[in-house]
C-alpha cells in the first residue's frame, strides 16, 4: 500500500486519531504544518472543517503555553531557559514597551506575523505581562482565524499550480521559487526583529530597560 492509499485510509477510517495528531503537530510547529495539510486537502486527503479546526486548536494550545509559562515562571525561566527558546531579558523589555502603548494590536499582529521572530516573546511576555488571559485568548483567536485560513491558502496554491504543471523543469521552478520566497520572508522577519531592537535600545537606553526588567519583577 503505498503513501496515498495508506493516508486516505487513515483519515477516512481513523479521523480522530489524524485530527488529533494534526493538534498535537501544530502545537509544535504550526505553519509548516498548515501549508502542508493546504497541499494535502487541494490533493483531496481532508475535510476542510475538521482540518481547519485541527489546525487552529493546535496553534493555540502553544499560544496558551507560553502564556502560562511568563505568567507562572517569569524571569525565572528566562534566566534559565530562555537561552534555548530565544527568548532573552532585552527582548522581553522591548516588548514590553510595545505591550504599554499596543497590547491589542501586537497580539494580533504578533499572530499574523508569526511575530516577525518575536513571536515566542510576545506571548511569553502577554502572560509576564500579566495580560488578562480572557483577553489575550480572544485575540490570539481572531488573529488564528486569518493567520490559518491564509496559511492553508497558500499550501491550496501551490499544491494547485504544481498539479496543474504537467512536466517536471515546471514543478522544479514551483518548488525552487516558493524556497526563495520563504527565505526572503525569513530573511525581512530578521530584518524587523534587528530594527525593532536597535530602535529601541537606542532610544530608550539601558536604565529604561532595567526599569521594565524591575517592573515586571514586581507584577509577580
Amino acid at each position: 500500500m503505498d503513501l496515498q492509499h495508506t493516508l486516505t485510509y487513515l483519515v477516512t477510517n481513523y479521523p480522530i486519531l489524524v485530527y488529533g495528531a494534526i493538534v498535537i503537530i501544530g502545537y509544535v510547529e504550526g505553519p509548516i504544518l498548515a501549508m502542508a495539510c493546504g497541499i494535502l486537502y487541494r490533493l483531496g486527503f481532508f475535510h476542510i472543517v475538521p482540518l481547519y479546526l485541527s489546525l487552529m486548536a493546535g496553534d493555540l494550545l502553544g499560544d496558551c503555553f507560553w502564556y502560562y509559562m511568563g505568567h507562572r515562571f517569569g524571569h525565572r525561566f528566562v534566566q534559565r531557559f530562555g537561552r534555548y527558546f530565544s527568548i532573552h531579558e532585552k527582548d522581553i523589555n522591548v516588548v514590553s514597551r510595545i505591550f504599554r502603548r499596543h497590547s491589542t494590536s501586537i497580539l494580533v499582529i504578533s499572530k499574523l506575523t508569526t511575530g516577525f521572530g518575536f513571536a515566542i516573546v510576545t506571548l511569553f511576555t502577554a502572560g509576564l505581562s500579566k495580560i488578562p488571559f480572557r483577553k489575550y485568548l480572544t485575540l490570539n483567536i481572531m488573529g488564528q482565524f486569518i493567520w490559518t485560513a491564509g496559511l492553508l491558502a497558500l499550501g491550496y496554491l501551490f499544491g494547485h499550480l504544481f498539479v496543474s504543471f504537467n512536466n517536471i523543469l515546471a514543478r522544479v521552478s514551483l518548488v525552487s521559487l516558493s524556497i526563495i520566497v520563504l527565505f526572503l520572508v525569513v530573511g525581512f522577519g530578521k530584518f524587523v526583529r534587528d530594527y525593532v531592537m536597535t530602535h529601541n535600545v537606542a532610544g530608550n537606553g539601558n536604565g529604561d530597560s532595567q526599569n521594565d526588567i524591575s517592573d515586571n519583577t514586581g507584577q509577580e
